[in-house]
């Protein structure tokens, strides 16, 4: 220390002196040569790279080179900037990170003459609440959320748009697999691919409908007709399935914890409905029932058949019922879910760029119309385009739409079969003066002959005398059981209504060939119609397969080879679909909340020997290493003496099996066996708790 001054005060400034103001060195070096440190790093660099252009550069080009001048001196400066500016930035970064910890310092010695006179936990409770010289960064955060958020659905939207095309590509067509993704496939109802009857090589027409369920919408919708009872009650029942939900929770915990067999899905199911009882009953009159323990029966009284309205002359604003009917109003029970759904949809085509100049919003319905133009004859209307019609349907209106359907069904089914009958008619009498037409006349002409000459011996009855069950256009129907009476698909009505409008078609070219006499025009352009009209029927969505819930039908024109509308209404949908609907949930895989494998000290697998886990079992000689089990024969793994299987409580995971077991080890050895390979060589059989699943 003698042999150097060692500054005595923070004002003495030198560029050498270790520690001082404006030095370079510092006392923490332990006085080594900086300078000469740093010129040794450069010079090694420098000529790294001189060699390398020695040894890569051809000859004639470093004559013209200096190396050992010019370029040499560029590449030390060069190196030397760079590093003096990364060491200043650090330098000036550490400076101020060590100012902060000063001042955070001082401020912390500064709350310690508050904690004389007050609680620490006061002075700390009132330094992290904070006052007019803190920064409220919640405001910020929120917007660095919604930014990221952003973010995330441009990123979504270009990633969606990427596979929509990438599969297209890969297809090597326009299929509903690239037009739907897998995972909202189960709920499409109908979707149609055909071409556009004005431009039928260039233009196709795609009809889409989907039907998400009530018990799928992220966000319930309700009718607006429906009363401020039926909301009541579906929020208290919501209430009490969240309840019983808790009370099966802690009863897995609990039985999970004493180490007994957990409950299955069955178990489940029963327990909930046990639990029932406990919250309601169906005593409507007592009003110490447990069905009015949330609510009164007597606050349930007054909002008897209360609707969306109330009629302007008894309304009062001190009225229990007005009351109530403002809080439901206030939270928007009625409107939240169909509000939801109409935002959620029209901001995803307002930022996809696609456009709509038409859209009609019947709230009171449940109803939204909306069209990319407002013009609806397609023949003034472009190839690429598209039209959406979401309705929620409950119930009630479901009976009525099929009701309707079957109506129209049988309507065209008469329509149909009166044309049907004229035609024969006039088939008939342009036989007149014909011996032989068609199979008919020949069978009349030898009618008799065959009676005499063949069903005379034989005692057979007559072709004429046996009732005909075939029609000759459909095959026979089988008999229809309560499930076709109550779903009902229509396509053997469908299939023998088309089939008889193609036979007709024929019959008329086959009667008249190349003449047109006015009865022709009059039968073709009524067959017509009723093709044009049986076809916009066919393309509709059977109410019957239908289900209470929002149905979304969409109606999409695109040009073949472009495929822009199919495109982006493709993206559209899928994202339309993950923020309105939960998607299909299946009840036996949500059922299990925590498994002993989440809480197990023995998850953690090793290839570790079978006396490590249990003390009985011994190492076998010759097997010291894992490199030799894997190498012996399997005769002699085979006549090894097997272990006993392990106790429940230190059993491992069992593998095998879709829900996510742990692997397990074999009994004999412990080595992790994979799930669906060969099981342990275990003479004896594994204990039935010792490698259940858990």
């Amino acid at each position: 220390m003698a042999s150097f001054d060692l500054p005595r005060s923070p004002n003495v400034f030198h560029p050498e002196k270790p520690s001082a103001v404006g030095s370079r060195n510092s006392l923490a070096q332990d006085y080594r040569d900086q300078q000469k440190e740093v010129n040794q790093l450069l010079e090694e660099e420098t000529n790294k790279v001189l060699h390398h252009m020695n040894a890569k550069l051809p000859k004639e080009v470093l004559e013209r080179l200096d190396v050992m001048g010019g370029v040499k001196e560029k590449l030390y400066n060069y190196f030397n900037q760079n590093y003096q500016n990364m060491f200043n930035r650090y330098m000036v970064t550490a400076e101020d990170e060590m100012l902060k910890k000063v001042r955070g310092f001082i401020d912390r010695e500064e709350m310690k003459v508050l904690n004389r006179y007050t609680p620490k936990e006061i002075a700390n409770l009132l330094d992290e609440v904070g006052g007019a010289d803190k920064f409220n960064t919640g405001e910020i955060e929120k917007s660095m959320v919604n930014m990221y958020g952003h973010l995330q659905g441009h990123i979504q939207r270009g990633v969606n748009d990427l596979e929509t095309l990438t599969n297209s590509l890969l297809r090597q067509k326009t299929d509903v697999g690239a037009f739907v993704r897998g995972e909202n496939a189960y709920s499409i109802v109908k979707c149609a691919f055909k071409d556009n009857i004005y431009k039928p090589k260039t233009v196709t027409d795609v009809k889409l409908s989907v039907n998400i369920l009530d018990s799928e919408l992220i966000s319930p919708i309700f009718q607006y007709q429906a009363t401020v009872e039926y909301l009541i009650k579906d929020l208290l029942s919501n209430h009490y399935m969240d309840q019983i939900d808790k009370i099966i929770e802690k009863m897995k915990d609990d039985r999970i914890d004493k180490g007994m067999e957990e409950l299955s899905d069955g178990e489940i199911i029963f327990a909930k409905m046990n639990n029932v009882p406990n919250f309601t009953d169906d005593d409507v009159e007592n009003p110490k029932s447990r069905r009015y323990s949330i609510m009164a029966k007597e606050m349930m009284e007054r909002i008897n058949n209360l609707r969306a309205e109330i009629d302007p002359e008894t309304f009062d604003q001190l009225n229990i019922r007005e009351n109530i009917k403002k809080i439901i109003d206030t939270e928007n029970i009625r409107n939240r879910g169909f509000n939801t759904a109409i935002n959620s949809l029209t901001s995803i085509l307002d930022t996809s760029k696609m456009g709509y100049q038409y859209i009609e919003n019947l709230k009171n319905a449940r109803e939204l119309i909306l069209r990319e133009y407002d013009d609806t004859d397609s023949a003034n209307l472009p190839d690429e385009r598209y039209q959406i019609r979401l309705r929620y349907f409950d119930n009630a209106q479901l009976l009525k739409e099929r009701q309707a359907y079957e109506v129209m069904i049988r309507s065209f089914e008469t329509e149909i079969e009166h044309l049907w009958d004229v035609l024969e008619i006039r088939y008939e009498d342009s036989k007149f003066l014909t011996r032989v037409t068609d199979f008919n006349d020949l069978a009349k002409l030898y009618k008799r002959k065959i009676q005499k000459n063949i069903k005379d011996k034989t005692g057979d009855p007559l072709y004429e005398d046996i009732n005909k069950v075939w029609d000759e256009i459909s095959f026979v129907k089988a008999g229809e059981t309560e499930v076709e009476k109550m779903n009902r698909t229509f396509i053997y009505e469908k299939d023998k209504m088309r089939k008889r409008l193609i036979i007709m078609r024929d019959k008329l070219k086959k009667m008249y060939d190349y003449q047109y006499p006015v009865e022709r025009r009059v039968m073709e352009e009524r067959l017509s119609f009723l093709e044009k009209e049986f076809n916009k029927f066919d393309y509709l969505i059977n109410p019957f397969h239908l289900q209470p819930g929002l149905l979304l039908d969409v109606d999409i024109t695109s040009i073949k080879r472009k495929k822009a509308t199919l495109d982006g209404m493709a993206n559209v949908l899928n994202e339309f679909l993950h923020g309105v609907s939960k998607g299909f949930q299946d009840a036996a895989f949500a059922s299990f909340s925590r498994r002993r494998s989440t809480v197990r000290a023995d998850i953690a697998q090793t290839f570790a020997s079978a006396s490590d886990e249990d003390p009985v079992a011994s190492e076998p000689a010759g097997r010291a290493s894992y490199l030799d089990m894997i190498n012996e024969e399997p005769q002699q793994a085979a006549a090894t003496p097997a272990i006993p299987a392990p106790k429940a409580a230190d059993a491992p995971a069992a593998v095998s099996g879709r829900r996510g077991r742990a692997p397990a080890k074999t009994a004999k050895t412990g080595v992790v066996d994979s799930g669906r390979g060969r099981r342990a060589s275990s003479s004896k059989p594994r204990g039935r708790k010792g490698m259940r699943e858990v």
